[in-house]
């Protein structure tokens, strides 16, 4: 599709951005109102498999569908995306308990992985490396409004509505997008059919699920040390060896192992799950400071947190812009990643104390960094590899990132419930909170009505009252400091990994590589 009229891949682009508008409204519109969502459903213990799940299944999905969108082309995998992703929506809204809407989000990561990995793809098809910065950008640009918007409207829906419109109310979005991808797109040209390698894809999941199991029940439901959680461990690497044995001998791999042995294929892929982690880690749990700590409405904590996706969309659109023009991307991720990792750490010294405005700042921070960092690691991949990698590649880059959001929400959660026990336990043992159950769980401070109820209904004397919310926001607050600090540390670690990072110059046209640039099979 390189050769096509500039004005058909404008269009084309805007029916993709359409379909990327969709997915990542319903997928950003969750985080302000999950909070109300567990507060009326219930099961705070499990909140975080809300998006651990939708992660998982969009992350294996966008592996597998990236490789087999090389040889059945695009527009066939984007409009079954948004199918599943429009009936998975739905059944969202339906959800009676936190496990129908666990099972149903799982759903929803399925259509989302499709429409994101073959999105993404498309760039490489309509556009060479040099010009691509620019649609990077402009398609970070697009996460980012979601970002934006998604936030503020699921607060407003939740606080004036009820919680099922989270899921319903963008519906009309994606027939939209069906209807544009299905007119716009170009049917794929007929290549040579290959064989799927269905083996690997099941040795990756069996790999992945285990140690994402492994991460999210370890220090919560049972120790470090544990047999279960050894035993999920063992699974992972076991599943690993296979899958690598597998990889290596059949004809067609789900990841051609080659590809790492291309230096900027495995940083930039490595850098990306660090930044995963720490990136949906600031986007789950700040919402939970703010809702909790301060006790800010959710509308309202959607506004504050649109100061972030503001940022990012910014920086997205700049740094797309100047890495086009310059041909230049490294120092953008260079900068990005630091100035990440410098909002992260703010969020670590937070308190109950802490103003709306000190949160703001912080928010701007990391979104500033995120929005320079986010188009450069996809496009390094996509220069780095030969056209007919395209799609393997970009679904690579895309399933790293994902999976670093996946484990990095996971040992975020576990490292906020864990603290967040012993302090709860220490601080009712000290004030003698054993009269007034419901105030032993933080888990009240994420709705407000429900604090109110409670107050008037507690024999508890109201300056004691008063004592026990201040006292269980401190704790929520100190635990939230914990998993703040850990991704502090693991953006560091992505900056560190992107000063290895070598920097070639962007091909001006989709045809094959110089051989100096070629990865070697």
């Amino acid at each position: 599709m390189e050769h096509l009229e500039q004005r058909q891949k404008v269009t084309i682009m805007i029916a993709i951005m359409a379909a990327m508008l969709f997915a990542a409204l319903n997928q950003t519109i969750i985080g302000t109102a999950l909070p109300i969502i567990v507060a009326d459903i219930g099961g705070m213990k499990y909140f975080n498999w809300v998006f651990t799940i939708y992660m998982l299944a969009s992350s294996i999905t966008a592996i597998l569908v990236g490789k087999l969108s090389d040889t059945y082309g695009r527009k066939v995998f984007i409009l079954t995306g948004i199918g599943v992703f429009i009936v998975a929506s739905l059944l969202c809204g339906l959800s009676a308990n936190i496990y129908q809407l666990i099972i149903f989000r799982a759903i929803q990561g399925l259509g989302g992985g499709m429409i994101i990995s073959t999105s993404f793809t498309a760039i490489g098809d309509l556009f060479p490396p040099r010009e691509r910065g620019r649609w990077q950008g402009m398609m970070g640009s697009v996460f980012g409004l979601a970002s934006v918007f998604g936030p503020t409207f699921g607060g407003y829906i939740v606080d004036t509505w009820q919680w099922n419109w989270v899921f319903w109310v963008f519906l009309p979005f994606g027939f939209v997008a069906f209807i544009m991808i299905w007119k716009m797109f170009p049917n794929p040209e007929q290549n040579e059919k290959q064989s799927v390698d269905f083996l690997g894809a099941i040795l990756l999941t069996l790999t992945i699920i285990p140690l994402l199991l492994a991460f999210s029940w370890a220090g919560q439901n049972f120790a470090w040390s544990s047999p279960i959680i050894i035993g999920l461990f063992t699974w992972s690497i076991i599943g690993l060896a296979a899958f690598i044995v597998v990889e290596r001998r059949v004809e067609n791999p789900v990841i051609p192992l080659h590809l790492f042995k291309n230096s900027i294929f495995s940083i930039s892929n490595m850098a990306g799950l660090l930044m995963g982690m720490g990136m949906f880690g600031a986007i789950m749990y700040m919402p939970f400071f703010i809702q909790g700590v301060l006790g800010i409405s959710a509308t309202q904590t959607g506004f504050i947190m649109m100061s972030m996706m503001l940022s990012m969309v910014l920086t997205s659109t700049i740094g797309g812009q100047l890495i086009t023009r310059t041909g230049r991307y490294k120092i953008f991720a260079i900068a990005g990643l630091l100035i990440m990792a410098g909002g992260m750490y703010s969020m670590s010294l937070m308190s109950v104390d802490t103003t709306v405005t000190g949160v703001v700042r912080n928010l701007v921070f990391v979104g500033l960094g995120l929005g320079l960092t986010f188009p450069v690691l996809t496009l390094t991949v996509q220069n780095a590899v030969e056209h007919q990698y395209l799609g393997v590649s970009t679904s690579a880059s895309q399933f790293f990132r994902q999976a670093g959001g996946t484990m990095g929400v996971s040992i975020m959660g576990s490292i906020m419930n864990m603290i967040m026990g012993r302090k709860m336990a220490n601080v009712s043992a000290a004030n003698d909170f054993e009269e007034t159950s419901e105030l032993q769980d933080p888990q009240v401070l994420m709705d407000p009505n429900q604090i109110s109820s409670l107050a008037e209904t507690s024999k508890v004397p109201s300056a004691q009252f008063e004592q026990m919310i201040f006292s269980m926001r401190e704790v929520l607050s100190q635990s939230l400091n914990g998993s703040f600090l850990f991704g502090t540390f693991i953006l560091l670690g992505a900056w560190v990994l992107i000063l290895f990072l070598k920097e070639i110059p962007l091909r001006m046209t989709n045809q094959p590589a110089k051989k100096e640039e070629k990865i070697s099979s």
